[in-house]
């Protein structure tokens, strides 16, 4: 159900955002923190985004470690978490569930099991702690930095080419694994649970939520990459043609990948003799419990499939990674050259929805649809506004297999959070104190563009400062 709400996010918010992004980096040749020459008085965004950027690295990686550890183990004779093994199971669950991989009378599942006993080694709770690190997954999640490190070592030129293979080759996995899976019984069952609207989900503000989230992950939006790849680009490449091809391609993507992810456990819930809603999981349990489940269970060669499947998933991890390290290096390159919701308020409201109109048509050479400005202006700010406003208020304990997460796990998250937030008041208090004359005359002075805001090459600039003057006669 979430694919209607994804894709009228997308036209609305996502399409739009994107495009703002790549035509503010592309302006003035800068990252997301010296882009806000525009308006000082949110430069604090850029640099709470770059330390979200920076977390959320550390978050794929911590993820792409899992599928190197799945790569290898696919390698076995046998996939490991298709047969039972007393050192993980146990001797009882072992007797109980016999040759299968999932038993029906006691739910007892044994990629599951594999997932949390031997690749997590997951403790009940986390009262006392979450354990000592574990050598292999440790190995891993180096394997996983080293490779993040050697894509960006000679910065854009070695990322460019990383980029060939991490946006190519999914698209061939998928397609194998599409074919594959709509050969198997039950697959059009689950591909026809995919595209089956359920319209009674449609008014279930947490839908709409999680579009929204799905969205700004799959185009990178509001955090800085697309505006630091942006700023790499000639002054007068078409980005306006850039946002509505990677728009469409990225929804076409995601609908692939659903059907292809449905095919599979559509096939999957058939061999179980289940419904599809039964077996479809999300986040982790997707990835490395049922998709995992539904590979052991081809007949033919499964072994491939798993390492096709899970160098896929490596793959898109470091074309992630990548962008958004490249994105916090390229703060600290525009600040020390010698060693969502946010960006359309402070851009469309503060430093002018008229103002960077008119910066977008002298570059691109184009005349703007009403369609963008009135995303920008209105629809952008007010409907992430009201989402931001209902997920605070609505928001439950976090919770993992049932149990609440301690106080002080709660608290180290908000601590992470209020240290993203915070640079956005300090920035503008930076802003004002550097600012001169009285209150009112500081304020003023932060808001409006710095001196170094405008294209970065002299002869641009110069015509973008005619422009301008002949746009105020």
């Amino acid at each position: 159900m979430v694919l209607i709400p994804y894709l009228i996010v997308l036209f609305f918010i996502g399409k739009p955002i994107y495009f703002l992004e790549l035509s503010i980096g592309q302006f003035c040749s800068y990252g997301q923190v010296k882009c806000w020459e525009m308006s000082p008085f949110f430069k604090g965004v850029g640099y709470g985004s770059t330390l979200c950027s920076f977390c959320v690295v550390t978050y794929y990686c911590s993820v792409m470690a899992l599928t190197v550890f799945y790569f290898f183990a696919s390698f076995q004779t046998t996939l490991p978490w298709s047969a039972c093994d007393p050192s993980w199971a146990g001797e009882e669950t072992c007797e109980i569930i016999g040759n299968l991989t999932t038993n029906e009378t006691s739910g007892i599942s044994l990629p599951l099991l594999y997932f949390e006993n031997e690749v997590l080694k997951q403790k009940v709770n986390i009262d006392d702690g979450i354990g000592y690190p574990d050598w292999r997954l440790s190995l891993c999640l180096f394997v996983s930095w080293l490779a993040v490190f050697f894509s960006i070592v000679r910065g854009v030129q070695s990322s460019g080419k990383v980029a060939y293979f991490t946006a190519i080759y999914p698209y061939v996995v998928l397609l194998v694994l599409l074919v594959t899976g709509c050969a198997k019984p039950g697959a059009w069952t689950g591909i026809k649970y995919f595209i089956t609207p359920q319209w009674d989900k449609i008014y279930d503000p947490n839908v709409w939520y999680a579009a929204v989230g799905q969205c700004f992950f799959s185009l990178s939006t509001g955090f800085g990459p697309i505006i630091m790849y942006a700023s790499y680009n000639p002054f007068r490449h078409n980005v306006h043609r850039d946002a509505l091809i990677v728009s469409i391609m990225d929804t076409f993507t995601s609908f692939l990948a659903g059907l292809t992810v449905f095919s599979i456990l559509g096939n999957l819930a058939y061999q179980l003799d289940k419904d599809v809603s039964e077996v479809v999981d999300s986040g982790p349990g997707l990835v490395f419990v049922s998709y995992p489940d539904a590979i052991s269970k081809f007949t033919f060669v499964p072994q491939l499939f798993a390492v096709l499947f899970f160098l896929m998933l490596f793959s898109l991890g470091v074309g992630s990674a990548v962008s958004w390290q490249m994105a916090v290096i390229t703060v600290i390159c525009d600040q020390f050259p010698k060693f969502s919701k946010v960006y359309c308020i402070g851009i469309a409201w503060f430093y002018g929805l008229g103002n960077v109109t008119k910066d977008i048509e002298f570059m691109l050479g184009i005349k703007l649809h009403w369609y963008w400005k009135i995303c920008w202006g209105l629809v952008v700010p007010i409907v992430l506004s009201v989402i931001l406003v209902y997920s605070l208020a609505t928001a439950k304990p976090l919770t993992h297999n049932g149990a609440e997460f301690p106080v002080a796990a709660i608290v180290c998250g908000w601590i992470l959070a209020a240290a993203c937030l915070l640079f956005i008041p300090a920035g503008i208090i930076y802003a004002i104190w550097k600012s001169k004359g009285g209150f009112r005359e500081r304020l003023k002075e932060s808001i409006r563009p710095t001196k170094e805001w405008g294209p970065h090459a002299e002869n641009d600039r110069a015509e973008w400062e005619i422009y301008k003057a002949n746009k105020l006669k």
